[in-house]
C-alpha cells in the first residue's frame, strides 16, 4: 500500500423518499469508476490507491434496496467497494471539492428505479376549483442529512429542532379544514435548495414556508425571525450573513454548478413586478406578528435577503428563523417540544389569519368568507376553546355563544363559527 494512498475517512447513509444517498468522506481527491453488475445485482466501485479508515458494518440499510456493504484489495493498491442489491436502481456520482465547512467528498445517489418519489396532487382543475379546495402550505424543514445546518450547545444539530417544529406545524395545519399541508421533507434527508422550490411547484403550493433555526458569529444573538426575498440587498448585515450561511447549504449537500438554474436571473426581473413578494412580505408580517406574542424578536419587522429557497416566482415564501441555536438559552427552548409547539401555534395561527382576509379565489376559505355577511368566521381546530376564541376576536363570550346558538361551551374540529361584532 503507497505511503500516501487516499483514505476513505467516514462513510455515512441516508434514506430519502426516491433515493438512497451514500456520502464518502475523503483525505483528499480520488479517481473512481463504477461497475453495474447482475445476477446477483450488485454496484461496484473501485477506487485508485485508497483503502478504509472504518469498517463498512454500521450502516442503516433498513428501508434501503442496499441488503449489504462489502469491501476488499483489489490489485495490491486499489480498494473496491461492493453494494449487494436487493432491488435495481439508477446510480448517480459526483466528487465534491473540499469547502469552508467540509473536506474532499464522493457522493453516490442510488434513484429507486421506476419510482418518482413523493406522490404529487394532480393539476387543480376548474371543476375543483369550484368546489371549495383546499390552500396548500408547502413545509420545509431546513437542511436534512449530511447537511446538519448550524450546531448549538451539547450536539444539537439544527435540522432535528426545525424538523420536529415542522411536523407540529404540519399537524395543526392537517387539522384545519381548508388548509392541506405538504412536507418538502419528513425524514432525515437531503433537499438541495432548487429541489425544495421544485417540489413546492409540483405540489402547487400556495404559500412556502421554510423553517431554521440558525446560528450567528456571536454567542448572544438573540430573537425570532421572518425573511423573505430580497431582489436587491439585504436588509441588514445580519440578514445577509444568514442568508449566506443557508446559500451555503448545496455546498454540503451536493449540489454542483450545473446543477444551478441558469435562468433565475431573468426570472427575479419579473418578480419585483408581480404581487408574490408583496403576498409574502403581508403573510410574513403577520406570522412574525403571532411569535411576537410569546418569543423575543430580532427585528420587529420582516426582514430581506437573498435566499435561494425562497426565490420561487410564483409562489409566496417566507422564511422563519425559529431563533439563534448559537445562543445557549435559545438552544435550550428550541430543543423543549412545549416551545416547539408555540411556535408551530404561532405560525399556524399567523398563516391562517392571513388566508381568511385574502384567500385565493375557489377555496374553503374564500367561500366561508363570500357566505359571511360581516367576513368574520373561525374554523375550530385542535386544542381551540370558547373563551380563547372570544378573547382573541375581543368579543364577550356570551355574544359568541349567542351568535352561533350555543347553549354550552361544546366545540368540534372543523365546526365554522360566526364572529360577532365586539360591544
Amino acid at each position: 500500500m503507497p505511503v500516501h494512498a487516499a483514505e476513505i475517512l467516514d462513510v455515512r447513509l441516508w434514506r430519502a423518499p426516491d433515493h438512497t444517498r451514500v456520502v464518502f468522506d475523503l483525505s483528499e481527491s480520488i479517481s473512481y469508476s463504477i461497475l453495474e453488475l447482475d445476477n446477483p445485482r450488485r454496484l461496484v466501485i473501485d477506487v485508485v490507491d485508497a483503502r478504509l479508515a472504518n469498517a463498512l458494518t454500521n450502516l442503516p440499510l433498513e428501508n434501503t434496496p442496499i441488503a449489504r456493504v462489502r469491501s476488499g484489495v483489489r490489485k495490491g493498491d486499489d480498494l473496491r467497494i461492493v453494494f449487494d442489491l436487493e432491488a435495481k436502481i439508477r446510480p448517480k456520482s459526483f466528487p465534491l471539492e473540499p469547502n469552508e465547512r467540509t473536506g474532499h467528498r464522493l457522493v453516490l445517489d442510488l434513484f429507486d428505479d421506476g419510482v418518482s418519489g413523493s406522490k404529487v396532487p394532480a393539476v387543480k382543475s376548474v371543476d375543483e376549483l369550484a368546489n371549495r379546495r383546499d390552500i396548500i402550505v408547502a413545509i420545509d424543514a431546513g437542511h436534512g442529512g449530511e447537511d446538519p445546518g448550524a450546531l448549538g450547545p451539547k450536539k444539537l444539530y439544527e435540522k432535528k429542532v426545525v424538523l420536529a417544529i415542522a411536523q407540529k406545524l404540519k399537524a395543526r395545519l392537517g387539522q384545519t379544514p381548508g388548509l392541506q399541508p405538504v412536507m418538502i421533507r419528513d425524514g432525515d434527508y437531503y433537499v438541495s435548495l432548487r429541489g425544495r422550490r421544485d417540489l413546492a411547484r409540483k405540489y402547487q403550493a400556495d404559500l412556502f414556508v421554510s423553517i431554521h433555526a440558525d446560528a450567528f458569529r456571536q454567542a448572544s444573538a438573540n430573537g425570532a425571525s421572518v425573511y423573505a426575498l430580497s431582489t436587491k440587498g439585504a436588509t441588514s448585515t445580519a440578514a445577509q450573513y444568514l442568508a449566506d450561511r443557508e446559500n451555503s447549504a448545496d455546498l454540503v449537500g451536493g449540489v454542483r454548478l450545473s446543477d444551478k438554474d441558469d435562468i433565475l436571473a431573468g426570472v427575479l426581473t419579473d418578480l419585483s413586478m408581480t404581487a408574490t413578494l408583496d403576498t409574502s412580505l403581508s403573510l410574513g408580517a403577520r406570522v412574525l406578528a403571532e411569535i411576537g406574542d410569546f418569543a423575543k424578536l430580532h427585528k420587529p419587522k420582516v426582514e430581506q435577503a437573498g435566499f435561494a429557497v425562497l426565490k420561487s416566482p410564483d409562489i409566496p415564501s417566507i422564511l422563519v428563523e425559529t431563533g439563534f441555536i448559537s445562543n445557549p438559552t435559545e438552544a435550550s427552548r428550541l430543543n423543549s417540544s412545549s416551545y416547539q409547539d408555540k411556535m408551530a401555534r404561532a405560525i399556524h395561527s399567523g398563516i391562517l389569519t392571513w388566508f381568511k382576509s385574502h384567500p385565493p379565489a375557489g377555496t374553503l376559505l374564500a367561500w366561508q368568507k363570500g357566505n359571511q355577511s360581516d367576513g368574520r368566521v373561525y374554523v375550530i381546530a385542535k386544542g381551540d376553546t370558547l373563551s380563547e376564541i372570544a378573547a382573541r376576536y375581543e368579543v364577550p363570550l356570551d355574544s359568541l355563544k349567542a351568535t352561533n346558538g350555543l347553549s354550552g361551551s361544546t366545540i368540534r374540529i372543523g365546526q365554522v363559527l360566526k364572529i360577532p361584532d365586539g360591544q
